[in-house]
């Protein structure tokens, strides 16, 4: 039997800024999902996408397409609302590991399908594979076991979730097509709605630690996947946030570990308690919970007793010591002043050079790598005082790791202004 149509043409009618048929786009990603079409055609695909974009009618058939080559889950049969966050990625952006204990201490489910890191920013699995036993992989059955015994769970994504998508985020990686606003949409968006939630928040990080590092490209991000949330019928909400500067004191995997307990027990940095409880609220929102105070809850201490019972339930044990490393070093301030700025990209590198992230996906994390940062902007400083400490099990990699933070603060006679932690909000 003959194809209804061929990948060539395709690629010709969308290279010459043509529009794609509902059909055509279905029939092009399930035949890539079955190889059928070659990885040079959808990477010929790829870059005509990237220079024409896909208007809406394309992007909301690209999205299903996506998610029609694999499985959908299903929440419906459990006893409270399911509701789920998205990060874009950053520097210390440990927010899932407190988040996700607080909103099912409030009452809704929290399915956390989470990645591991590449390159300068962080992956959430390989943060909490820092406690000693705590496992990633789990079947759909105990997933959803622990999301009506416990309220969250985190976890890696299954291969039948949108598998067309890993195929085309591989192909992206080597082609020079990830930064594609429409390609990242399709490819977060996707996943989520394929894996069954009944509400979505987003954080979308912008500046310097951040994937998008323009304002308006992160806007208009958010914007695009809000709108394919709608045309699935998924209520999605975005905040488009900060990064900047890193999130919190910690960027690496047991640090940033120590640092989320910390916040479960009431105490640390403000930046962190204050991005979490701003997606707790807007998950509490969507699910029709608002009447609960997400601070209050966490002040209670009942976040903190879902996190214990969650990591125990995935095999971890929650009073394990954290992975300490084998050597540290020091970077201190040369000067006296106000610290005026701190780049969060030079931080993340540094983490990622120390062994606490990976360059390829198949490369090993060191669980006690990373960056400790002794000071944030607005902070007063004096020459000699510790700005960084930081922790890797390998000496040889320190020299590198200082190289990155050259020129990564900046100290002033002033304190600096400080800028909003959430930008935007956009629903």
């Amino acid at each position: 039997m003959a194809e209804p149509f061929d990948a060539l043409e395709l690629i010709k009618l969308k290279r010459d800024g043509g529009t794609l048929s509902p059909a055509a786009i279905d029939w092009l990603i399930s035949r890539y999902a079955s190889g059928t079409v070659a990885d040079e055609q959808m990477a010929a695909m790829a870059m005509a996408v990237f220079f024409h974009g896909l208007n809406g009618a394309e992007l909301s058939a690209w999205t299903t397409a996506m998610i029609n080559t694999g499985d959908r889950m299903d929440f419906s049969g459990l006893d409270r609302p399911t509701v789920d966050k998205h990060s874009t990625g950053g520097v210390g952006d440990k927010i899932t590991l407190p988040l996700a204990p607080l909103v099912a201490a409030c009452g809704l489910a929290v399915p956390q399908l989470s990645g591991r890191g590449l390159g300068h920013t962080g992956g959430t699995l390989d943060k909490l594979e820092a406690i000693p036993g705590w496992r990633a992989t789990l079947t759909n059955e105990a997933m959803l076991r622990q999301l009506t015994e416990v309220g969250a769970v985190i976890c890696a994504a299954g291969s039948g979730l949108a598998p067309a998508d890993r195929k085309l985020y591989a192909l992206r990686d080597v082609t020079g097509t990830v930064e594609s606003i429409p390609l990242i949409a399709s490819s977060i968006m996707s996943k989520k709605i394929a894996e069954g939630t009944g509400a979505l928040v987003l954080d979308v990080k912008t500046g310097s630690g951040a994937f998008i590092t323009d304002l308006d490209r992160s806007r208009q991000l958010a914007r695009t996947m809000v709108g394919l949330g709608a045309d699935a019928g998924l209520p999605t909400v975005a905040l488009v946030t900060d990064m900047a500067t890193p999130l919190g004191r910690a960027a690496g995997n047991a640090v940033e570990v120590a640092e989320s307990i910390e916040v479960l027990a009431g105490g640390g940095p403000a930046d962190v308690v204050e991005l979490t409880l701003a997606l707790a609220r807007e998950m509490l929102a969507l699910a029709g919970r608002d009447t609960v105070d997400p601070a209050d809850v966490l002040a209670s201490g009942r976040a903190m007793d879902v996190w214990r019972t969650m990591i125990a339930a995935q095999g971890g044990d929650p009073d394990a010591p954290l992975p300490r490393p084998r050597t540290t070093e020091q970077v201190v301030a040369d000067q006296d002043g106000y610290l005026s700025r701190l780049d969060a990209l030079p931080v993340g590198v540094a983490a990622w050079r120390l062994g606490a992230g990976r360059a390829r996906k198949e490369d090993p994390v060191q669980a006690a790598a990373g960056v400790l940062m002794h000071a944030k902007p607005g902070d007063p400083i004096a020459a000699g005082q510790p700005l960084f400490t930081l922790q890797t099990d390998h000496p040889d990699l320190i020299p590198r790791a200082v190289a990155a933070l050259d020129g990564a603060w900046a100290v002033s006679d002033h304190p600096p202004s400080a800028g909003p932690l959430i930008i935007d909000r956009i629903d």
